[in-house]
């Protein structure tokens, strides 16, 4: 099972992003990037669009990324490390 690092680097590395996907939902807010994911879903009625299960449980336990402190990564410490989901 890939971890969140490992993610984070196969997007940067095999796809040349200049981030990893976790560490932009970070950057972003995590609770952003559900309430968009709402937004879109309300609008277009396309599952593809639903705000996932993950998002939702990080978001309400108040893991918003970097403006929290915590989120897919622990800001607390220098580098950031990440934090175990237990998914």
């Amino acid at each position: 099972m890939a971890n969140t690092v490992d993610i984070d680097n196969a997007m940067k590395l095999g796809c040349g992003y200049p981030m990893g996907p976790l560490t932009l939902l970070d950057f972003v807010g995590n609770d952003t990037t559900y309430k968009i994911a709402e937004i879109m879903f309300a609008e277009y009625r396309e599952q593809r669009y639903a705000p996932p299960p993950l998002l939702k449980r990080m978001v309400l336990a108040g893991l918003y990324g970097r403006k929290s402190g915590k989120g897919f990564y622990d800001y607390s410490q220098n580098p950031p490390v990440p934090v175990d989901l237990g998914v």
